[in-house]
Parts: C-alpha cells; structure tokens; sequence
C-alpha cells in the first residue's frame, strides 16, 4: 500500500526560535531553507504567486525553518551576507538534515538585464553583460547563440562557484557539517509583458524588457530564454558533479519536468506560469513533487533514480 505523504511544515526563524525544542520532537527531518521568490512562503507572496515550499511533500514527518519570507527573499546571491537568521541557523548548535535553497535565478535575470550602454554613453563590456548588440552579433548559423555573451557568462558562472563554495563552507562551521545542500534549477519562462503586481523595477517583466532592448527578434526569445536557464542548470549539476570543490550539494534539474509554458505576448496567468518568472500553484506542484522524491531519497540513503524525473503522486492541497 502506497505511503501517505505529507506537506513539509514550515516555520519562521521567529516561530523556531520560540518552540524549537518541540518542533524538532516531532520531525523526522529537520531542514533550513532559504532563497528567492520561489521560496517565499508569507501569506502576501503566498498570494501574488506559489512556491515550491509549500509544495513539497514526504513520506515522514519533515519541518523546515525557512528564513525565505516576503520581505527576506533573496535578490542576489551575495544577500546571503546581510541575511542574519539564516547564518545564524547554518552556522549554530542545530544539526540540520539538509539545507534547501533556491538561489540563482534572480542573479541571471540581473545579468541579462544589463544594459548595453552605461550612464554615460560608454558600451558596457562584454564580460559584464550577458546579450550581444546588434553589430556583435555572430553568424546566424550559430543559432539564438550569436546573441550570447560567453565573456559574461564566464564572469557569472565565477561569481555563482564563489557563492556556492561560501555557502558550503558556512554549513562546515557548525554542526550540520557535511549535511546535503539541496538546490533546484528553474523552470524555463516565455519571455513575455507578465510582471507582479508591484510598480517598481523589481516587479518585472524581467527578461522581455531585456530582449526587447538587445533588439533581439522575438521569435527567438523562447529559445533565447531556454539557452540561459539551460546553461544556468548545467552549471549547477557540474558543481554537484564536483564533490572535492562542492562537498554534498545536491542539485535537481527542472528544466526536465514538463512544464506548460506561457503564451507568447500574453500578460497575466497562462500555462503553469502566474507571471514571467514565477510558476502557478499548478506549475509549481509539478517540479516540488519531482523534488520532493530526489530530496526524500538522499535523506534516506537511498539510490537516486533516473535522469529525467517525475513528478511524483498526491494531491494539491490548492
């Protein structure tokens, strides 16, 4: 007979800080979560769009203090450094089972919305943005690569290793030393005029603004977009695949879970997508179901399956 799953409980620093003695007592796995909007699990967020958190589901009762609230999210990467409860947590007494974390993105999306030309008219270089002008274009035989900046991404794939081996190494100071850091890939967008409901610069769209300003035509904005977060996935699973740099980091490849994408030049909900950048309760379901399994399997010392994932069995509880 199939096992029940449950949804991961999540709890704030403060929440953990006030009960964690009883929290910890009734959970199999105790995990430390922190990251982007896709983690962001405060009723405000909850509402604009889903998250993976509240998604996942294990076989075993599992908690997650998740420092990932609305107004906490990381934006980058080096945010980590001002994100007090969460180094606080990974650095103290308490040995987690695992640290998830949903980082990365946000610093694509920043690279690729570099603009070609600085303040004062001078070109931005190369190794700083990651789209080519027009007049650097390469050949078309090279496909939606042409419009790529490889010099930038070199400069981008340095800054992720240097994260990540800061992050790893914050985990090797205190007593979760040596404990699974679990990372996830992103679903690929359809670059399209879906932003949040906000009315600043952060609340999107992202990459269609971007594209648009490279001139780059729109019928290669979804395979534009794929290119990135492909490469941003194969960047990801060569660390996990280099255990003496990157001990322990667990990566998941999304782009691998079907996905229904967004119609071109739509503006609101569409497919798995609420807005540009973030999935729907649907869409996110689909990769925190797939998740879930891989993390379950390494908790439990069990042999990773395939590849290509699944995306598992339950029920939503939207």
């Amino acid at each position: 007979m199939e096992s029940r799953l449950e949804h991961l409980v999540c709890v704030t620093p403060d929440d953990f800080r006030r009960r964690g003695p009883a929290l910890l007592e009734t959970a199999r796995w105790k995990l430390l979560a922190h990251g982007d909007s896709w983690f962001s699990f405060t009723s405000a967020r909850v509402d604009a769009h889903a998250n993976l958190l509240e998604e996942l589901v294990f076989s075993r009762p599992t908690l997650a203090v998740s420092c990932a609230g609305h107004h906490n999210a990381l934006r980058r990467m080096i945010d980590l450094e001002g994100s007090a409860d969460f180094l606080r947590l990974l650095g103290g007494d308490t040995a987690w089972d695992g640290i998830l974390l949903s980082m990365g993105g946000n610093d694509l999306v920043s690279a690729a919305t570099v603009p070609a030309l600085q303040p004062g008219g001078e070109a931005t270089p190369l190794h700083l943005r990651l789209l080519r002008r027009q007049t650097e274009w390469d050949a078309p035989s090279k496909g939606v690569s042409r419009y790529f900046s490889e010099d930038g991404w070199q400069t981008y794939c340095q800054y992720v290793k240097a994260n990540l081996k800061h992050v790893l190494s914050l985990r090797d100071a205190g007593a979760s030393r040596g404990k699974p850091v679990f990372m996830h890939c992103y679903a690929v967008p359809m670059p399209r005029p879906a932003g949040s409901d906000g009315s600043d610069a952060a609340s999107g769209p992202w990459l269609y603004p971007a594209l648009k300003a490279y001139a780059i035509p729109q019928a290669d904005w979804a395979a534009m977009s794929r290119l990135m977060l492909s490469k941003l996935a194969t960047l990801l699973k060569a660390c996990a695949a280099d255990p003496a740099n990157y001990p322990q980091l667990q990566v998941f490849d999304s782009t691998q879970v079907p996905i229904a994408p967004a119609a071109p030049g739509s503006s609101g909900i569409s497919g798995d997508w609420h807005n540009e950048i973030h999935l729907n309760h649907s869409g996110c379901f689909k990769i925190a179901r797939a998740w879930s399994s891989h993390v379950e399997a390494v908790l439990s010392g069990k042999p990773l399956e395939g590849a290509a994932p699944t995306t598992g069995r339950g029920k939503s509880r939207h």
